[in-house]
């Protein structure tokens, strides 16, 4: 199983690190070139999106992000790995990552997409169903509330095909594979949480995002934000009487923690 890892031609400082990290747990990369958000062909960037989605205009960073794990995607199917596991290069991975990431060993039949990372606030929780144990250390759960982040991700060949078979986009990368709310393929793809996460953006540890820079902030008091914000949460909403269900049926909403 390769570990593919999105770096920027103008970011080698963190492929140092990433690289790093990866030799210190035993483990090995293939470097995938970022499309760059600031040097791409905007009309190129255009192209592959819708101009407006369910979270409005896409920024041209996360276009940028979207198309460069289409990269990645299409280097995995180009072997013969059942399972590729995707990086961004601003992630820390965890001390225990090496040994769980050596093989796909432990990644059950029919799971196409497992999310590796923890993304947001300390102590958020997500609705959850389906623990199963995944080797000795780790728990799977399938993933029925938004989780969102592309940070780091195991993917199988199904979901890899899927996701390249899209024309144009109205959502970044990481809401279409972790969105519920508003992701037309999120049913499709079943996405799974791995528990605990081995993997954390270093923008939740005091680092900034090159891609942040790349948006422009709403301001609160407009007619765009107040839409934007009335959007999401009728998407909310709509998913309320699904997930009541699922808390029914014996879905648990559960802290997301990182492996030490």
């Amino acid at each position: 199983m390769r570990l593919y890892l999105i770096n920027l031609d103008r970011r080698p400082d963190r492929l140092a690190v990433m690289a790093s990290q990866a030799e210190a747990l035993g483990l090995g990369l293939t470097r995938i070139p970022a499309v760059d958000a600031i040097f791409a062909d905007p009309a190129e960037l255009d192209r592959r999106f819708a101009h407006n989605g369910p979270l409005g205009e896409i920024p041209r960073g996360d276009k940028a992000c979207f198309l460069s794990h289409r990269r990645a995607w299409e280097a995995f199917l180009a072997t013969d790995d059942a399972h590729a596991v995707v990086l961004e290069d601003d992630v820390r991975l965890s001390p225990v990552a090496g040994a769980l990431l050596a093989s796909d060993a432990w990644v059950p039949a029919g799971i196409g997409l497992v999310k590796l990372e923890h993304y947001g606030p300390r102590g958020q929780r997500v609705l959850l169903t389906d623990f199963r144990q995944a080797g000795k250390d780790f728990k799977l759960a399938r993933m029925l509330s938004r989780h969102t982040g592309a940070a780091a991700y195991l993917i199988a060949r199904p979901a890899a095909e899927l996701l390249l078979a899209g024309r144009r986009f109205d959502l970044p990368v990481d809401h279409l594979m972790f969105n519920p709310n508003n992701s037309e393929l999120f049913a499709r793809l079943a996405p799974w949480q791995l528990l605990p996460a081995i993997a954390r953006q270093r923008e939740f540890v005091g680092e900034k995002s090159d891609i942040e820079g790349t948006r422009r902030p709403l301001r609160k008091l407009t007619l765009t934000y107040a839409r934007r914000e009335l959007v999401r949460l009728g998407y909310d909403l709509k998913l309320v009487p699904r997930q009541l269900a699922a808390l029914a049926g014996g879905a648990k909403f559960t802290a997301m923690e990182t492996a030490d």
